[in-house]
């Protein structure tokens, strides 16, 4: 009498360790000694939206008589590439509402008042170009993607009464939102 309960006890024990899962085998015979516990996997995904730019500078062409004639030189900017598991949409704005201006010639000060939209940009190489801005401006949108490029290109105004010499510079950003 004394192995009937003591196998009573050792099945008591054994539950209360696997109470978060309850399996029983019966026998014989002993090859239907099988146990099923099912469990679920939660998974929770969130936004994931990338973007790179084929570069981080992009030089402009410096004007010649001609081009202060024509009163821009045409550019071509980075590539904005965009991948997304959701809709999004790039923006593009200037970062300071004028250009920085360094002098480089003796008794001739750079322009330091060049404001930002002198710079205009455009997804296509014949426009339309839309002045640069330091609103963001939505230039593309698109749903989810494993990769989605645009090019843009840039134009620089120039008028003979009031671009001097000197160096320029401008912190052009691109911002990738979720709609």
């Amino acid at each position: 009498m004394i192995r009937p309960t003591l196998t009573v006890a050792v099945l008591v024990c054994a539950a209360a360790r696997l109470e978060a899962q309850t399996c029983i085998a019966q026998a014989p015979p002993a090859n239907l000694w099988t146990c099923t516990a099912n469990t679920s996997a939660l998974l929770v995904i969130g936004d994931v939206l990338s973007l790179t730019l084929s570069a981080t500078t992009t030089p402009l062409t410096p004007p010649a008589a001609v081009d202060y004639d024509a009163g821009f030189v045409a550019n071509t900017g980075p590539t904005a590439t965009v991948r997304g598991n959701r809709a999004w949409r790039l923006q593009i704005s200037a970062a300071t509402a004028t250009w920085t201006a360094v002098n480089t010639e003796p008794g001739v000060s750079a322009r330091a008042n060049k404001p930002a939209g002198d710079l205009l940009h455009a997804t296509a190489s014949g426009g339309p170009f839309t002045a640069l801005s330091t609103t963001p401006a939505t230039v593309v949108s698109g749903g989810a993607s494993v990769g989605t490029a645009t090019n843009f290109f840039f134009r620089t105004t120039y008028a003979w009464a009031v671009d001097t010499p000197g160096t320029y510079s401008l912190v052009v950003t691109f911002t990738l939102l979720a709609p």
